[in-house]
């Protein structure tokens, strides 16, 4: 099914508002110490802002393997996006499989903070990216 650039707008204005409630999150449990649960929320963030890159362009993911990879092949590789954009993402997809299902997971407080500072670049060049028309 395909939808309208109304639909579409609206898809992306929603996911873009998940992404920035998802980074809100991350930095909540900054404040806690929750590392795990930062890791998890900066993924998150990075997902949803992705998938609204994606739906504005009309590239169709269904997991998130594949959401991963058509971020590669279509953002990474075509040079929209830096090959470090690409590192991050799939870095913080590990961090949060880890964080989520490995009970060893440890972030340290400068990881963390690191992480932050990377992926609020990235969501503001996904913005920034959006925004062309």
């Amino acid at each position: 099914m395909s939808l309208t650039e109304e639909q579409r707008k609206i898809a992306v204005d929603l996911l873009i508002e998940k992404s920035n409630r998802n980074m809100q999150q991350a930095l909540h449990n900054v404040d806690m110490g929750y590392w795990d649960l930062v890791a998890n929320r900066l993924y998150y963030s990075m997902f949803h802002a992705v998938n609204a890159m994606m739906v504005k362009d009309g590239i169709r993911t269904g997991t998130h393997k594949g959401t991963s990879a058509m971020f590669g092949l279509h953002y990474v590789m075509s040079g929209k996006f830096s090959r470090e954009d690409g590192i991050l993402y799939s870095r913080l997809q590990t961090m949060r499989e880890k964080a989520d299902y490995q009970n060893t997971f440890t972030l340290t407080e400068e990881q963390g903070q690191e992480l932050i500072a990377q992926s609020l670049q990235l969501a503001q060049h996904i913005i920034e990216y959006i925004k062309v028309d």
